[in-house]
């Protein structure tokens, strides 16, 4: 099973919502394949995901029920094969955390980017196909893929990597929350569904 960590800061807004997102877009390409969790550098514990981050998150067919957020620690890294931050400095913590994520650890808009240059260039690299066997052999070999790629995958412009915070703002930065990481999510989805396909 390939396991994949969001990260932001509370655990309530950002991560959860690309959380959920993610798990159910691989479920409907790779069912019982992916694990995706979440947690927050400064998480309030316990807490459930954040009102507005649950609606936008029902407007593309995904659900907040039973999420209760968690603290980013060396146990949930341990465990994981990437982690995905929501700006760089949550990226950073995490290989402050645990270094041996230093190339498994990314922005997820940095990551749809590396994987749109993957697939563009390395695709013949990739084990292709939607066996489970097929699953793990693509997502172990792409970390050394995504470090090569890193360099000529980055942001246009400054803060590019970033996703907004909307913790207590207007709805107008939810909507710039979902605008800044939704599509970034879809890449990530669709890197997968057409890497089963073979």
């Amino acid at each position: 099973m390939v396991k994949i960590l969001t990260v932001c800061t509370g655990n309530i807004c950002r991560s959860p919502y690309a959380e959920r997102y993610l798990q159910d877009g691989l479920d409907a390409v790779a069912p019982g394949r992916f694990e995706v969790r979440s947690a927050g550098t400064q998480a309030l514990v316990g807490h459930p995901m954040d009102r507005r981050s649950a609606e936008l998150l029902a407007e593309v067919g995904g659900s907040a029920e039973g999420f209760a957020s968690r603290q980013l620690d060396e146990r949930l890294l341990a465990g994981a094969d990437f982690a995905l931050a929501l700006t760089t400095v949550h990226r950073d913590a995490i290989v402050a955390r645990s270094p041996r994520m230093l190339k498994r650890a990314f922005t997820v808009r940095e990551f749809a980017r590396v994987l749109r240059a993957v697939a563009a260039s390395d695709a013949g690299s990739l084990p292709r196909g939607s066996a489970p066997d097929d699953v793990e052999a693509r997502w172990k070999a792409l970390p050394k893929l995504a470090s090569l790629r890193r360099h000529a995958a980055r942001a246009a412009e400054p803060g590019g990597d970033d996703v907004v915070d909307p913790y207590r703002e207007s709805s107008a930065v939810y909507a710039r929350m979902v605008d800044e990481m939704l599509p970034a999510l879809r890449d990530i989805v669709a890197f997968e569904r057409a890497a089963a396909r073979g």
